[in-house]
């Protein structure tokens, strides 16, 4: 046996250990969570962890390894709190836009005790994920009107997170104003893009100007902010009631069935036992020779998978080079999807799956939600 081998079988029996007492580690900051919560003490204790520190440090005879040890100390304590403040406070929940936006009225559906954390953009909510900030993000995947969400889409192709939930909204969009406005008093709507477009006869029916907003409910705040009743916004029910703005029409978008998917994304794969009707989501690129593309959606076929969905982006990092999407029906963790999936290595220089779930659920009707 050389020595590289020899050390990572060493580095293998060690982390086995380290999985261990991680667990058993946990299990204790589970108790001290308990007590806090009890006795209402706050979640981070500065005098606490550096006695910790300065007690464990002291160990470390090398220099260096002493410094490395801090590190990984803190980051330990870090995570420790961050477990903690889900116990004490419950789960954190990312999305992107503010309250009201249709994706905060996803969040509160689908984790009705969560706690919502407003973000700036899609990135910045899937990152907050990542580096443990929250525990899962609610991004939008796909509009029945406007179709796939292209930068939702290039996170899951370049990130690190799970899909492990699909949750349909129905998108209702609303004309709000101010308090006493009537629809003849409006000269200007205001709202995101995506609204504008799905309300564009409505818009045209009328004359109004139009104004873009980086979300519905940003629109909401800004009709608020500029006090004039000659501007509108095209937002959800939930934006009027809670910024108190008046509802001046409603189901103004053309589509009766403008619904979109949201995706519920996680540090970690969901591994619980799904039946056979679930679906897993896959995403690949081909091997740069003629017919990858068609040998790679054979293979899915072949292997008895139903893809209900396929589509295809643009992969940045080289130019004409496209990455595909693929939902598909049935369990990829089964003998048969075993087999899929190292078949399609064949053909792919890219392959993952990025989540799975057991049924899409339709926020409307369900009350089974966490």
């Amino acid at each position: 046996m050389d020595k590289l081998l020899q050390a990572r079988e060493t580095i293998d029996k060690i982390d086995k250990e380290m999985a261990r007492l991680f667990c058993e580690r946990m299990n204790a900051v589970t108790e001290v969570a308990a007590y806090k919560k009890e006795r209402g003490l706050a979640i981070f204790d500065a005098t606490r962890e550096d006695a910790v520190i300065a007690k464990n440090t002291a160990r470390i005879e090398d220099d260096a390894l002493r410094s490395y040890y801090t590190l990984f100390l803190k980051n330990t304590m870090a995570l420790s709190r961050q477990y903690q403040y889900h116990l004490m406070k419950g789960a954190r929940i990312a999305y992107s836009g503010v309250e009201g936006a249709f994706a905060h009225i996803a969040a509160t559906r689908i984790f009705k005790n969560g706690i919502t954390v407003s973000h700036s953009d899609f990135e910045s909510a899937y990152n907050s994920v990542v580096a443990g900030e929250c525990d899962y993000a609610v991004l939008p995947i796909e509009n029945s009107y406007a179709g796939e969400v292209g930068q939702v889409m290039d996170l899951m192709y370049t990130g690190s997170l799970y899909i492990n939930g699909i949750y349909d909204l129905r998108i209702t969009q609303n004309l709000v104003g101010l308090a006493g406005t009537k629809a003849e008093d409006i000269k200007t709507v205001i709202s995101h893009p995506q609204a504008i477009n799905q309300c564009h006869g409505y818009i045209q029916k009328h004359g109004y100007k139009i104004e873009q907003a980086a979300n519905t409910a940003r629109a909401a705040q800004e009709i608020i902010k500029r006090n004039d009743k000659s501007i509108a916004a095209i937002a959800s029910a939930e934006s009027a009631s809670l910024y108190g703005l008046s509802l001046i029409d409603h189901d103004i978008n053309e589509s009766a069935v403008n619904t979109t998917r949201f995706a519920v994304f996680s540090r970690v794969e969901n591994n619980t036992s799904l039946d056979k009707q679930n679906t897993f989501l896959l995403l690949f690129t081909v091997n740069n020779v003629a017919g990858a593309l068609a040998k790679a959606i054979s293979v899915i076929g072949k292997h008895g998978f139903n893809m209900k969905v396929l589509r295809s982006r643009p992969a940045k990092e080289k130019a004409w080079q496209y990455y595909f999407y693929v939902e598909a029906e049935g369990d990829e963790h089964s003998t048969e999807g075993k087999e899929m999936l190292a078949e399609l290595k064949m053909h792919c220089d890219k392959l993952k799956v990025v989540g799975r779930y057991a049924i899409e659920i339709n926020l409307e009707e369900s009350e089974t939600l966490v």
